[in-house]
């Protein structure tokens, strides 16, 4: 915006005022528009854009103290400045205005030198203003297209198996992501189930959820673990997981060390015929498996968080899903969701609404959900959400 071809729009209901106004404004460059009332400048300003509104106080019928009232209410429409108009003496009048959003004001009988400088001034302001608006929308396309982008890493479908459910739960805390899960098919008919959580948050953990969600994948079914002679599928199986998992800790920690990027994560491997869930907890929150009793067990880490440190030693563990179980993971965004007055969850009513469960696995996540929107009414919202739900029918 050049401050010699503004736009300007002179509200007052004295015409002499007006013509004054408008002639002194005409003089520094700027295009003028004049109209005798606050309901005319509204109907204005809806027509038109202005970079600069000069607005006289007292009119009748729908004085300065309104229009400016709903020009600041207008989104649309906040962003114009507006120089108050005013007699001298009115330094109560004043105040108000700059309460309710004026810029700056001008007093009566107008002097050229004040009102140029406030007007070049006020001018200068909008336009610095307006790059700032206009960097911020230019981010919020940029995050848009990358949430965008982050969302395709993401499963479009989950496998689907007779006599098993599984559903997941994303839920961001702001455009891009560090959690994810993922729950794909490998060659050997068996489900790989992960849900992980990245160090830090905003784009650069959206970036490493990527590269961890990518490696894990593709490391799973193409590293095909060396173990000749051993044909039982649960200790080929444990390989796979321990390999995907200490390949992907390896590759992170040597060739982006000097990004102290790192994650928590849960990557099993599910066998739909007997049950068996052959997994990695690599300092990830203990998932919970909830037996067709109610007896809840929790799967502890077996090994440290990925991408720290190479050469690490990462254990396996083994469960089996009987009909009936359920199966449940979570990043720490659920228990560590937080209210209004900055409370958290905790684990208890996690597990209660685990232990009480009685629908499909869809049904828990969105009751957990659910509690989560209720427990944090009114606050913003603090970490990424993301779980993972499997159950084996009866």
């Amino acid at each position: 915006m050049n401050a010699a071809a503004s736009r300007l729009l002179v509200v007052d209901d004295v015409e002499a005022n007006r013509d004054l106004l408008a002639r002194r404004l005409r003089q520094l460059g700027h295009e003028v528009a004049l109209v005798d009332g606050g309901a005319a400048a509204l109907a204005a300003v809806e027509r038109q854009d202005f970079d600069l509104i000069l607005l006289d106080v007292m009119m009748p019928g729908m004085d300065g103290y309104e229009v400016l009232k709903r020009l600041q209410a207008d989104p649309g429409r906040r962003h114009i400045p507006v120089i108050m108009v005013t007699a001298v003496d009115q330094i109560d009048s004043v105040v108000r205005c700059i309460e309710l959003g004026a810029t700056d004001y001008l007093p009566k009988p107008f002097n050229p030198v004040i009102l140029k400088a406030r007007v070049n001034a006020t001018l200068e302001q909008k336009k610095l203003r307006d790059r700032e608006r206009l960097h911020a929308r230019s981010l919020e396309r940029e995050l848009e297209i990358g949430r965008q982008i982050q969302a395709s890493f993401l499963p479009e479908s989950l496998p689907r198996e007779e006599g098993w459910e599984i559903a997941a739960c994303f839920r961001p805390a702001r455009q891009v992501a560090g959690d994810f899960y993922d729950a794909f098919r490998l060659k050997s008919g068996r489900i790989g189930l992960v849900v992980a959580d990245v160090c830090d948050k905003g784009v650069g953990a959206a970036l490493f959820m990527a590269l961890f969600r990518s490696l894990i994948r593709a490391s799973a079914d193409l590293v095909d673990p060396a173990l000749p002679g051993v044909d039982d599928p649960v200790e080929r199986a444990a390989a796979r997981v321990r390999n995907a998992v200490v390949f992907t800790n390896d590759y992170i920690a040597r060739t982006h060390s000097a990004s102290n990027m790192f994650a928590t994560l849960f990557f099993g491997i599910l066998d739909p015929a007997t049950g068996a869930l052959t997994y990695v907890n690599a300092g990830h929150e203990p998932p919970v498996l909830r037996e067709r009793a109610g007896t809840l067990r929790r799967l502890a880490p077996t090994g440290p968080a990925v991408g720290l440190m190479p050469d690490r030693a990462f254990e396996v563990g083994r469960v089996a899903l009987a009909p009936g179980d359920l199966f449940v993971a979570f990043t720490d965004g659920v228990t560590d969701a937080r209210s209004s007055s900055s409370a958290i969850l905790g684990e208890e009513p996690l597990l209660k609404l685990v232990a009480e469960a009685h629908g499909s696995a869809a049904d828990l996540l969105a009751a957990i959900d659910r509690a989560l929107s209720d427990h944090g009414t009114g606050a913003e919202s603090f970490d990424d959400v993301t779980m993972l739900a499997v159950l084996r029918s009866d």
